[in-house]
């Protein structure tokens, strides 16, 4: 396998040389993106996403507990990712290894730090009941991009979730008392290096020839809400701010379909 993903990187870096991509792209389009909301009953919100041939899923649900210790009157978030073997052979089972850790890390930086969700809405009883709303997110099958493919799985379950109703500090099961609101749409774009090269949407072939990967989270209103840079490549100030406005543009037309 390994020799035929060298291969496969080798042809990425010889069309790029001659200015293009295998599978035809602009070097700032997305692949084709579909989103199926609502797709499991049993959770509070979920999504699906299929990008290109990635295809991620994600699940809301919301649970009670005590508030953080310096956040009395906030509920919070928690987001895991799953990369099941069934997606790629390069897929374990067992516990979380560092690539999901950094996934889901990445994904909830950016819906944490725009301030998309007023988490003190979330507050029960101040200092002692509040909700958590735990994302799960599951790669089922991998050909790149799992950022950007969670991040907007994530935002859509988040924008269908339902938040339960409580009574006597316990949830009702099956009743609700409204949809949680979020401010703003935060959309992670994922932008591989190869050679001098930034390309938005790396396809896993595309990954297999990159020296680096940055990823940004923007809103609907120009805020930039987190970077990640991934692997040993340099990456320049040219590279981040056209990355940036690629970002902001094309985050666009993932929105329109949210």
């Amino acid at each position: 396998m390994s020799i035929i993903w060298e291969l496969r990187a080798d042809k990425v870096i010889s069309a790029l040389k001659e200015g293009k991509r295998l599978d035809e792209r602009a070097f700032d389009q997305y692949r084709e993106i579909k989103i199926a909301k609502d797709v499991y009953k049993n959770a509070d919100g979920s999504a699906r996403v299929v990008l290109g041939e990635t295809d991620v899923v994600a699940g809301v649900k919301f649970v009670l507990g005590e508030p953080y210790p310096d956040m009395q009157d906030e509920g919070s978030i928690c987001i895991g990712a799953e990369l099941l073997p069934l997606a790629s052979p390069a897929f374990e089972s067992g516990p979380p290894d560092k690539e999901s850790i950094e996934l889901a890390r990445v994904v909830d930086r950016g819906l944490r730090e725009s301030k998309a969700i007023d988490f003190k809405k979330l507050c029960i009883k101040e200092g002692e009941l509040v909700y958590l709303a735990f994302v799960d997110l599951y790669a089922i099958n991998f050909d790149g991009n799992l950022f950007d493919a969670c991040s907007i799985a994530a935002l859509a379950s988040l924008l269908e979730a339902k938040i339960p109703k409580v009574e006597e500090n316990k949830i009702v099961a099956g009743e609700y008392k409204g949809k949680l609101s979020l401010s703003r749409k935060p959309v992670l774009s994922t932008f591989a290096k190869i050679g001098t090269n930034m390309l938005l949407d790396p396809s896993l072939a595309e990954e297999k020839a990159m020296q680096a990967r940055f990823s940004v989270a923007t809103t609907e209103d120009d805020m930039l809400a987190a970077f990640q840079k991934g692997l040993g490549g340099s990456i320049t100030k040219q590279d981040v701010d056209y990355c940036i406005d690629t970002a902001l543009k094309k985050s666009k037309e993932i929105r329109k379909l949210l």
